[in-house]
């Protein structure tokens, strides 16, 4: 392969005067064609006015193996007023970071970042981040990102990928690597664990070795993440397709276990964990290849189907008999269970957990007309129905039944304003990319709970 540069990947910090790897044309798949149209359009208007623009990170990523990418984000040299100057069709958003996003018809977005500066090298590790990033290079910008295969640059003129931290190698052998050091990465920021399992899950890639054992060291420090941000990391991998992968990967980093404590049982008994795959399974089938395409179940139902198992075996559901007062008492168990064990944990908002309670507790009656083939008109008239259906045809399917209908799931599922919480997440930008997540800020710190040994 035609490049510049030795490995870079071992212990190279930012700053360092590392010499890119410079991947021509001729060594990798993507040509400008291959962008979107929106995207071609930011990148020459930057080009035109005397500024550096790159495609970066997830794009990259998957033109190089072949996928259509979901977001173009790019980054450049000019500052966020200069964006804004030159793209009149432009907002600037974020609060840590700000950033640009430039606006398309049809709702398009592409969004427009000033290359930062790795800001947590060459600080004491111990010491938490600013709350600002400052700007910075190229090089400086790659050694801040999560993971080798995120921090690649694609260079529109000369249609050349520009490497600093061995990406390019680690996506030809199907390797998942944190930049730098992981366990001072993953101390600085333990969100970075679940997002090296999300893309090892996502693309099959294997987590390296180094990495992995900082992985499952280090799990337990996602206990020290605001919850919120946790839960919203979790409905991303919910929502993806890929819910059974990354489920496993949890599972077998033990990470699974950080975040569902209550998931946690006596060797030997497997039987929950075992649903649960199938469960997910199902899940991905659907999100997938959902009735007119991916089907994209709302988050209250998403959470409550990786919960069902953990409550199955805890309350029995499906044994429950719900006629007179045993329905009161059932409602009254699942809400305790679910108080104790998640909602508090996760901070799931009270119409995410009304919403799952109301799965949970009709689940006896639904399954069991379900298998009868047999719905009362009574029940047909339900609000909860169209719902309960939904939910027990998926956990039907997942105990061996039928596969589910997808006519089942045309039509509106859920009034929207029914979340666990946000699917975007903060600072605008849905939580995405490797941005440090700490401040010094007296009345506590942006990515770690207020009085959490790590915030200094």
């Amino acid at each position: 392969m035609g490049i510049e540069s030795t490995d870079c990947r071992e212990g190279q910090q930012a700053g360092s005067g590392i010499r890119a790897s410079i991947i021509p044309e001729s060594d990798h798949p993507i040509r400008p064609g291959d962008l979107d149209r929106e995207a071609l359009k930011v990148l020459y208007r930057l080009r035109d006015a005397g500024f550096s623009g790159y495609l970066v990170g997830g794009g990259v990523r998957d033109l190089y193996l072949g996928k259509q990418p979901k977001d173009f984000d790019i980054s450049t040299n000019a500052r966020p007023g200069q964006l804004r100057r030159l793209f009149r069709n432009s907002r600037t958003i974020g609060r840590r970071f700000r950033l640009v996003q430039v606006f398309f018809r049809g709702n398009k977005i592409i969004e427009v970042s000033t290359l930062r500066s790795q800001s947590e090298y060459g600080r004491d590790d111990t010491k938490v981040l600013p709350a600002n990033n400052t700007f910075g290079t190229l090089e400086e910008d790659a050694f801040r990102r999560d993971l080798t295969i995120n921090s690649l640059f694609y260079e529109i003129g000369t249609n050349t990928i520009i490497d600093y931290v061995g990406g390019v190698t680690d996506l030809n052998d199907g390797i998942i690597r944190i930049v730098g050091d992981p366990e001072v990465r993953i101390t600085r920021d333990p969100v970075r664990v679940l997002r090296a399992l999300r893309h090892a899950a996502r693309t099959g890639f294997t987590i390296d070795q180094e990495s992995f054992r900082a992985i499952v060291t280090h799990r337990d420090k996602l206990n020290l993440c605001p919850s919120s941000r946790i839960r919203d990391e979790i409905i991303k991998d919910l929502v993806s397709g890929f819910s059974r992968p990354w489920a496993e990967l949890c599972i077998k980093s033990r990470v699974f276990f950080t975040l569902f404590p209550f998931y946690d049982q006596p060797a030997g008994d497997e039987n929950s964990l075992d649903e649960l795959d199938a469960i997910l399974t199902v899940v991905d089938k659907l999100q997938k290849n959902g009735k007119g395409g991916a089907m994209h179940l709302p988050d209250y139902m998403l959470m409550a189907l990786l919960l069902y198992p953990w409550l199955q075996r805890e309350l029995h559901l499906l044994q429950r008999e719900v006629k007179g007062g045993g329905y009161r008492l059932l409602f009254n168990d699942i809400r305790q269970a679910l108080d104790t064990s998640i909602c508090g944990r996760l901070n799931i908002k009270r119409s995410g957990k009304e919403a799952m309670t109301t799965l949970f507790v009709n689940m006896p009656n639904i399954y069991r007309y379900h298998e009868q083939k047999n719905w009362p008109k009574w029940l047909k008239k339900k609000s909860y129905f169209k719902d309960c259906t939904m939910f027990c045809a998926i956990i039907a399917e997942a105990r061996g039944g039928a596969a589910v209908n997808a006519d089942l799931f045309s039509g509106p599922i859920h009034p929207d304003a029914v979340r666990c919480g946000s699917r975007n997440g903060g600072g605008g930008r849905g939580g995405r990319g490797g941005n440090p997540s700490f401040t010094e800020k007296e009345g506590g710190v942006f990515g770690l709970r207020s009085g959490s040994p790590m915030a200094g």
